[in-house]
């Protein structure tokens, strides 16, 4: 696969990368064994950046990266995060430069390896000033136990003060087809500052592949509360979706591919991180990366699917500490 490059510093790393929080919580029961394999078969098929958190499944996702990693360690560009704590008593957010440290160190226990390439604070704590996180963040980069300082949707001042401390390799952020808020401010803000953007849920939490039916999906699954899944709005964004569908049958991609080369035409500084525990849909997203769409190609897209035309809020979703505690 391609590469592209990240940051300032130029981090590289493959045009698309592999989003594993749903191995471990969200959406679905954990399947260890096919998520064992499908990372076995990332590596091969070069989607050789796996993105994964300290809380994703209180530990369970690193420590199941960690066991994939063993003996492949150099072949992988491991981003990681840390800021939301999931504990039996609940979730909450941690910027403390005073536990930035201990967390660091304790993911790289779960991982299995002496260093992390792309460190992510997860989100920012309102308690703490962000340069104070940041700060201390930039403190483990000297110490050779992080290679790269990544953060997690910041807003576009938050961007620049975290930026003035230490140079910001990714911003992660929600962005996809039908959800485009980032390009207000927050876009802007990034590439003023030369921050690479790392879109998670680039396929709209599955559903922008045309194949997801909400009403299957099982109790637990996050889905369930984001207003884009409920109602009318879930009936707006599946019409939507059968014009991309249609789209895609032209050009001879699936959604899902369509979705994502859309992501990576909106420029160079660009890597979509799709999640899936399945090798046949990794396989799909992996592919991708080829697809090129032409200016005719972007100009329908916007015409069929405009931004003003999704339905659904997705802030109250996160409003609810939904997004917050699970992404």
């Amino acid at each position: 696969m391609q590469t592209r490059f990240l940051g300032p510093e130029g981090l590289e790393v493959p045009a698309i990368g592999l989003g594993c929080m749903g191995m471990s919580q969200a959406y679905g029961p954990a399947d260890d064994a096919e998520s064992a394999r499908t990372l076995r078969r990332a590596i091969d098929l070069g989607v050789r950046l796996w993105d994964t958190a300290q809380s994703y499944g209180a530990g369970h996702n690193e420590r199941l990266l960690g066991r994939a990693l063993a003996g492949r360690r150099d072949d992988v560009v491991v981003a990681t995060k840390f800021g939301i704590v999931r504990t039996p008593e609940g979730v909450h957010l941690d910027g403390r430069p005073e536990r930035v440290r201990g967390y660091c160190e304790a993911s790289l226990e779960r991982l299995g390896t002496d260093h992390i390439d792309l460190y992510y604070l997860h989100r920012p704590d309102p308690a703490v000033p962000v340069e104070e996180t940041i700060g201390a963040m930039a403190a483990l980069v000297a110490d050779g136990k992080v290679l790269h300082l990544g953060v997690s949707e910041l807003s576009a001042a938050q961007l620049e003060r975290a930026a003035a401390v230490h140079p910001i390799a990714a911003l992660q952020c929600e962005w996809s087809l039908w959800w485009r808020d980032v390009e207000d401010e927050v876009l802007p803000a990034a590439r003023r500052l030369g921050i690479g953007v790392v879109p998670y849920s680039p396929l709209g939490r599955g559903f922008l592949t045309g194949g997801l039916d909400p009403a299957a999906l099982t109790r637990d699954d996050i889905r369930h509360r984001d207003p884009r899944f409920q109602g009318g709005q879930l009936a707006r964004n599946r019409a939507l979706v059968g014009e991309l569908r249609l789209l895609a049958e032209e050009k001879g991609v699936t959604s899902g591919q369509l979705a994502l080369a859309w992501l990576l035409a909106q420029g160079p500084d660009v890597v979509p991180i799709p999640g899936t525990k399945r090798r046949d849909r990794l396989a799909e997203n992996a592919a991708a990366a080829a697809v090129e769409l032409s200016p005719a190609d972007l100009g329908r897209l916007e015409t069929v699917a405009p931004r003003e035309a999704w339905a659904g809020d997705r802030d109250s979703f996160a409003a609810h500490g939904t997004t917050r505690a699970t992404r």
